[in-house]
C-alpha cells in the first residue's frame, strides 16, 4: 500500500467515522484494512515499527478526515445529505467483491451464510428502529464522564462495522457537541474524547482479534452482514426525477473509484 492510497482510505474512513448513518469500521473492511488494523492494536508491541510504517499514511488521513471533515460533514448532511448517502453506498457497492473474497481467503463453508444472515438481520432491525425515532437533541452533557463514554462510542462504531457512533450519539443528544468539540479544536474536550476512544478500541479490537484467530469464516461473513446491513440503513431512497439520476451517477462513480481501488489493493497482496 503506498502512501496516497494509504491517505485517501484514511481520510475517508475518518470522515466516514464522523457522518451520520455511516460505520468507519464498515469503511475498513471494504478498504481491505479491517483484520490488519485490528491485529495490530490488539498486539500492539509486535512488528511495532513495520506497523506504524504501514498504517502511519492511514492514521494521517483518518486524523485528517475527521478534522478537515467534521465542518465540511455537519454542512453536508445538513444540506446535501441525500447526495452524501449515495456516494457512500457507492464506495461499500465498489468493494463488496473484495470483502467477499476476503471472507473466503481460508476457504468458504455454507454454515457461514448463518452468521451473514443473523448479523444482516439484526442490521435491518436496527435500521428500522433508527428511522422510527433518530432524533437532532440538544442536552447531551459535557462532563467528564459524558466525554469519555462519548469516546468509547466512537471506538466501538469503529471497531464494530456497521455499528454507527453518530446515530448513537444523536440518540444521546451528543452529536452536536462532538462534532463542535472536533471542530473547533476544543482540546480538553477532545483529550478526554480520546480517552473513551483508546480504552474502547483496545478492547474491542483484542476481542475482534481473538474472533479472527479461532473463527475467521464466521467473523468475516457476520462483518460482510454488518456492512452490507449499513447500506440498508444508510439508503435515502429514490425517485425517477433528474435529481436523483445525478445521486445514481455520484453511485456510480464512486462505485467505480472505490471498485479501482480494491482491485489494486488485491492486485498488491
Amino acid at each position: 500500500m503506498n502512501f496516497m492510497s494509504g491517505f485517501l482510505k484514511g481520510l475517508a474512513m475518518g470522515a466516514g467515522a464522523i457522518a451520520p448513518g455511516v460505520s468507519g469500521g464498515a469503511l475498513a473492511v471494504i478498504f481491505g484494512l479491517y483484520d490488519k488494523i485490528t491485529y495490530f492494536i490488539a498486539n500492539f508491541t509486535k512488528n511495532f515499527k513495520e506497523n506504524v510504517i504501514y498504517f502511519m499514511p492511514v492514521g494521517i488521513g483518518g486524523a485528517a478526515g475527521v478534522l478537515i471533515f467534521s465542518r465540511i460533514i455537519e454542512y453536508l448532511f445538513k444540506f446535501h445529505e441525500v447526495e452524501v448517502k449515495y456516494a457512500f453506498i457507492g464506495l461499500i457497492f465498489g468493494t463488496i467483491p473484495s470483502v467477499i473474497n476476503e471472507a473466503n481467503k481460508k476457504g468458504y463453508k455454507r454454515k457461514y451464510l448463518i452468521a451473514f444472515v443473523i448479523a444482516l438481520s439484526m442490521t435491518l432491525i436496527a435500521a428500522y428502529f433508527e428511522n422510527k425515532s433518530v432524533v437532532f437533541m440538544n442536552d447531551g452533557g459535557r462532563s467528564v464522564i459524558n466525554l469519555i463514554i462519548y469516546g468509547v462510542i466512537i471506538g466501538f462504531g469503529t471497531i464494530i462495522p456497521g455499528v454507527s457512533a453518530s446515530v448513537i450519539l444523536m440518540y444521546m443528544g451528543a452529536y452536536e457537541i462532538v462534532i463542535s468539540a472536533i471542530s473547533n479544536l476544543q482540546i480538553v474536550y477532545i483529550i478526554y474524547i480520546g480517552i473513551g476512544f483508546v480504552i474502547s478500541v483496545l478492547l474491542f479490537a483484542k476481542l475482534i482479534c481473538i474472533l479472527f484467530e479461532k473463527a475467521y469464516g464466521f467473523t468475516y461473513y457476520t462483518i460482510l452482514g454488518l456492512v452490507l446491513g449499513s447500506v440498508v440503513s444508510i439508503f435515502p431512497g429514490a425517485q425517477f426525477t433528474v435529481d436523483y439520476l445525478l445521486n445514481f451517477i455520484i453511485l456510480a462513480a464512486c462505485w467505480f473509484l472505490s471498485y479501482s481501488l480494491s482491485k489494486i489493493s488485491i492486485d498488491k497482496r
